[in-house]
């Protein structure tokens, strides 16, 4: 397979015109979309990927609404837009887009960068793993992609930024649920976390729109409640989502379940990389798993499972945190190239829930 030419995209339109072509690969990790921009994106302007990030969301946000939003993607797309790294040790770096914006960091996208990365040969493959630093937002990633000798990736497993968890036990309002203690947690994103039981919920019986329903209004009650902070940069301290769970966090071998509601109510079909990361945070901060203990997470929406276990204590500025090693599959879809008329005047994108 060729290399991807998104580093290279000096000649891009700088704005939606009749002569934008972008091309993508697609992927899914557990159920969860990527559409990978491989070429045709604009050239984003900024020394570090976080400067990047801003210019994104400031300059070019009508190419996001044109790839994720229909009629070209849907509600719950997912989207990694590749950048050229700032880290010396980085291999690639890259943007995470969805419905609402733009987030830090995506355990799922990791995951299938990785194997797109080696099949690309940005990075060589490599018997048993190819090692694929990828750079986020959040920091750099470090994927482990399994390799057979016949050059076939297979399984990817990442060590994360530094994880903690940011505040146990917060009370917070929340319209139409009254008042709830949650958990907020670090994996690179930050999140809340709370049993569904307490709300009357089960991540893997209950519907889908309760659930989505509840995980956005606690994560707007959290988000105008509670201020959150994050030792390296206020660009990351903010609250990506909602994450419901089975109350399951005491270690086990049975499979714990979680669902992830995250940006403008979108939910995420896998069991999230990076709120697996959080959770793993979360559990180890409270004494519930030990340092090497793997466990098994299951997305309640698609039964797919994730596996994680913390590998080594770490510091995020002066916040005891740890190094979370998440494991998962990713495949791939296809391909498109996506195009558009100037007299459609639906050419930006638009949503329907």
């Amino acid at each position: 397979m060729a290399a991807p030419t998104s580093y290279d995209s000096a000649s891009s339109p700088s704005r939606l015109s009749a002569d934008v072509v972008i091309h993508t690969t697609e992927m899914h990790t557990g159920g969860e979309p990527l559409r990978i921009i491989d070429s045709g994106y604009p050239t984003l302007v900024g020394d570090t990927i976080l400067e990047k990030r801003r210019y994104a969301r400031q300059n070019h946000d009508q190419f996001r609404t044109f790839l994720m939003h229909e009629p070209r993607g849907h509600y719950d797309m997912y989207g990694a837009i590749l950048v050229e790294p700032d880290a010396p040790e980085a291999h690639m770096a890259a943007l995470f887009t969805h419905n609402e914006g733009y987030s830090t960091m995506c355990g799922h996208a990791v995951i299938a960068l990785g194997r797109y990365a080696v099949d690309r040969e940005i990075v060589k493959p490599s018997i048993p793993e190819a090692q694929v630093n990828i750079q986020c937002p959040c920091g750099v990633v470090r994927a482990y992609v399994s390799c057979d000798k016949n050059g076939k990736t297979g399984a990817v497993r990442f060590h994360s930024v530094p994880a903690f968890l940011f505040a146990e036990d917060m009370e917070v309002d929340v319209e139409g649920l009254g008042k709830l203690r949650v958990d907020i947690s670090y994996g690179g994103a930050f999140y809340a976390f709370l049993d569904a039981a307490k709300i009357g919920l089960d991540v893997r019986t209950s519907s889908t729109r309760d659930i989505v329903a509840a995980g956005a209004k606690i994560t707007d009650a959290v988000k105008t409640q509670i201020k959150l902070h994050h030792p390296d940069s206020d660009d990351l301290a903010f609250l990506y989502g909602t994450i419901l769970t089975d109350g399951n966090d005491q270690f086990t071998d049975e499979p714990t379940a979680n669902v992830c509601v995250f940006a403008d109510s979108q939910v995420d079909r896998c069991p999230t990389g990076s709120g697996v990361t959080a959770r793993i945070a979360l559990q180890y901060k409270k004494g519930l798993l030990q340092l090497g203990q793997r466990r098994v997470f299951q997305s309640g929406i698609t039964k797919s499972t994730f596996t994680g276990k913390v590998i080594a204590e770490a510091k995020a500025g002066e916040v005891d945190a740890v190094v979370v090693e998440v494991c998962g599959r990713a495949h791939y879809c296809g391909s498109n190239v996506f195009t558009f008329e100037e007299d459609d005047n639906m050419k930006t994108g638009f949503l329907l829930r």
